[in-house]
């Protein structure tokens, strides 16, 4: 069932100040990949609001991240996300977030290795400023620390 999201974040956020969209004027430029996918070290990342074990759930405007082993067996995760109807996600929480299916394309060699730990955040934060300046930085240097030659953004 598609999420007509502009509709929803109007109804989640109705008590604040209209949300104005953002515009990104700064963007960087594409970088190639330096060496083929298949000796890559590629990260997962979900803003789908996976959680794994006991960790905490995400709320509304948290710019937090959780960090999921590559390990992790489906039912260690939970789903906690308040901008899309997350049953499906609970399910089978491939659809926002593919750890079995990057454990597969490690196995098969398509990439060089998947990144442990994945990550995880909340995606429908309000404040953009909060993106830039607290969630992406510490991703950013997750992934420096696990020497991520690529990463693979899943969108909630």
């Amino acid at each position: 069932m598609p999420v007509e999201y502009i509709p929803r974040t109007r109804e989640l956020y109705s008590d604040f100040t209209p949300y104005r969209w953002v515009v990104n004027e700064d963007t960087p430029p594409l970088t190639p990949l330096k060496k083929p996918i298949a000796k890559c070290s590629v990260a997962l990342i979900s803003s789908g609001g996976v959680m794994y074990r006991d960790q905490p759930r995400f709320h509304r405007e948290d710019a937090s991240y959780r960090r999921i082993p590559k390990d992790a067996r489906r039912e260690d995760l939970n789903v906690w996300h308040f901008g899309y109807p997350t049953a499906d996600a609970q399910r089978d929480p491939n659809c926002v977030f593919p750890l079995e299916r990057m454990r597969e394309l490690e196995a098969d060699r398509t990439i060089g290795a998947l990144c442990d730990p994945a990550l995880s955040f909340m995606g429908g934060i309000y404040s953009a400023r909060k993106v830039r300046d607290e969630l992406a930085p510490r991703i950013v240097d997750e992934l420096q620390a696990a020497h991520a030659d690529a990463f693979y953004l899943v969108p909630a």
